[in-house]
């Protein structure tokens, strides 16, 4: 019978110590990672939560889909990077100490965008940079070097400084196909027998390939 890569193991390929499964690395309760999804890193790849996580100090969360690659360098600029923008200086004084600190409530209600999501199979080029809320959808390619300062869609591809939408890779005909096939979702066993057929095949051969029943 085929087998399911294992995705509990920090290290799926061993002779590559640069690249981790993120789920078994995390420990932050404000970071969700799904399955399978990986960070390459040729320095300290176990070090994503503290080096490519940044100014995360909640309660807003980073949440990552399933399947997705996340390249060398890549940023998630959460929250805690907002400053007061509404009198002369940005400069957080109340977090120096001393007396300053009797005025932390001028740090309050700074801008939020909430939580940073990620969706499903998502592939992150070299550098990237990610600000606060954005949300990226399913099946989305981010070009080396993006800023990402909004939305993404579904099955989108974006570059630049700020991103811009390069082209759709699908109509939106077929982005509703592939969302509801929803291949991510499939039993990893099912993924198993099926995964020339993600990787190569045609939407067609996907839905056709598709569990009879969907998972709970």
């Amino acid at each position: 019978m085929p087998v399911p890569a294992d995705p509990t193991v920090l290290h799926p390929m061993p002779e590559q110590p640069r690249v981790v499964l993120l789920r078994p690395l995390v420990k932050s309760p404000l970071i969700e990672v799904g399955e399978y999804s990986y960070y390459d890193d040729p320095d300290d790849p176990t070090a994503f939560e503290t080096r490519n996580v940044l100014y995360h100090y909640g309660p807003e969360k980073l949440v990552i889909g399933k399947f997705c690659a996340l390249g060398t360098g890549i940023r998630f600029i959460m929250n805690g990077a907002n400053h007061r923008m509404d009198g002369p200086s940005t400069f957080p004084f109340p977090t120096m100490g001393g007396s300053w600190s009797d005025h932390f409530d001028l740090l309050t209600g700074l801008p939020n965008r909430g939580d940073t999501v990620v969706g499903n199979d998502v592939w992150f080029g070299h550098g990237t940079t990610v600000m606060p809320g954005v949300r990226i959808g399913d099946g989305a390619i981010i070009g080396s070097g993006s800023m990402v300062t909004g939305d993404v869609p579904d099955y989108g591809i974006v570059g630049g400084n700020p991103a811009r939408i390069i082209r759709a890779r699908y109509s939106e005909q077929d982005v509703a196909r592939l969302l509801a096939v929803a291949w991510w979702d499939w039993p990893a066993e099912h993924i198993t027998e099926h995964v020339r057929t993600i990787m190569s095949g045609s939407i067609a051969d996907l839905e056709a390939a598709a569990p009879d029943t969907p998972p709970a």
